[in-house]
């Protein structure tokens, strides 16, 4: 039986490059495909695996397929991956993270180091920060999850768990932030433990040190830290069902933009921080070019998301007014424009330079190819703090700026 004469040429050069293919007639690469960015080194991938997408990396000691057959869209792979079987699309993954068998990774995912889940775990527009640990049959997508210090003290989902992200309504304004960017990237904060056969519903904030009973649905906001959470039941009952009146807009449009700001504020990270750590890898200006464009994609998905709500929850012209967030409706629909200008127009290096800087010079020379994990563990609990105080600037500037255009909308507490 031949080989398909486009993927044979594919295959045939990475073969020669070195690259471990124990079946190379089951293997399928697209034209696409850039085999400059797959590295020779210790690279093995197995029977069955389709690899597509003219930005795909895969970076050395990389494992794909071992526990069945992988489909790869446009991934960028850091070294020593896993990603053990499944389907996995527009995302990246960093040093050791790994994913299991029957893997549905969506666009718009970054897994940090050593992050990953067990079989049968569904992720879309997810980014999990090193050693968070997905156990088995979860959806979770739709959310940023942070806390831990190392693989054996790790944040953690339980099995048969989901992030509910989609309403009723059919609004997916509902992105969590399971711990935040500020203190999760100093990498010194407590885990959170979501016990299994649980769930979330989005939005929703959670603090470090939590820890959630199993079986239990959360439905609000548990911002502070080191609490023993057990949700409550709803009693039986039927009541009538109001379509598209949002008794908790401001709370919704709060989570979203606490959301979106710390989006920006762990793209300011990566830029400042991560980025030379990057660039001294193997193809790690390409694995920082995939985190940039995930996170841009990120924004883009909220905005667009919060966009449709803003249009849906205005006020009508002649409707009745609703006993919450009534004038706060229209000013979101109205105001929507530079809202969305907030996140897109400002400068990046404008935001909280000063802070940025100081941080900088305490931290001295970072990166240049060494250990990002070991680097920013090394840090003394001021520098940290510094560090901390500065994304939370950041954060704190651009929830300001949107609490100005909202001010019917008592978002924050403020």
């Amino acid at each position: 039986m031949d080989v398909q004469p486009r993927c044979h040429d594919k295959v045939v050069q990475m073969i020669r490059k070195g690259i471990d293919i124990p079946n190379p007639l089951t293997l399928d690469v697209g034209d696409e495909v850039n085999i400059d960015h797959i590295s020779g080194t210790d690279v093995r991938i197995y029977p069955g695996c389709r690899i597509y997408g003219d930005k795909t990396v895969i970076s050395s000691g990389a494992r794909i397929g071992y526990e069945g057959p992988v489909t790869m869209d446009n991934c960028r792979l850091g070294p020593k991956v896993e990603l053990k079987g499944g389907y996995f699309a527009g995302s990246v993954f960093l040093d050791k993270a790994n994913m299991g068998l029957g893997a549905h990774v969506r666009e718009g995912c970054i897994l940090e180091e050593e992050a990953g889940g067990a079989h049968c775990v569904g992720l879309k527009q997810t980014i999990l920060f090193p050693f968070v640990t997905l156990g088995s049959l979860i959806n979770f997508c739709d959310c940023l999850m942070a806390g831990g210090t190392s693989r054996k003290n790790h944040s953690e989902v339980g099995s048969s768990y989901i992030h509910f992200n989609f309403t009723p309504d059919g609004d997916k304004t509902t992105a969590s932030l399971i711990g935040d960017v500020p203190r999760g990237v100093m990498l010194n904060q407590p885990p959170i433990f979501l016990g299994g056969q649980g769930g979330l519903l989005g939005p929703l904030r959670m603090g470090y040190g939590n820890v959630v009973a199993a079986n239990s649905v959360l439905r609000s906001d548990f911002p502070e830290d080191n609490k023993l959470i057990v949700g409550k039941t709803h009693a039986a009952r039927t009541i009538d069902v109001r379509p598209g009146t949002y008794p908790n807009l401001h709370r919704i449009v709060g989570n979203n933009i606490i959301y979106i700001a710390n989006l920006m504020a762990l793209e300011q990270w990566y830029l400042h921080v991560r980025r030379p750590f990057l660039e001294g890898h193997e193809f790690g200006s390409l694995i920082f070019s995939g985190l940039m464009d995930t996170l841009a994609l990120a924004k883009q998905e909220r905005l667009g998301r919060l966009r449709a709500l803003s249009e849906k929850a205005r006020r009508p012209e002649h409707g009745a007014r609703s006993p919450k967030d009534g004038d706060g409706r229209n000013e979101f629909y109205e105001r929507f424009a530079e809202i969305k200008a907030v996140f897109t127009s400002v400068p990046g290096d404008d935001l909280a330079a000063r802070s940025r800087e100081v941080f900088l010079s305490l931290a001295g020379s970072l990166g240049g190819g060494g250990d990002y994990i070991e680097a920013i563990r090394g840090l003394d609990a001021g520098t940290s703090a510094k560090g901390t105080a500065w994304l939370q600037e950041v954060v704190d500037i651009l929830c300001g700026r949107v609490q100005e255009l909202l001010p019917s909308l008592k978002m924050f507490g403020r």
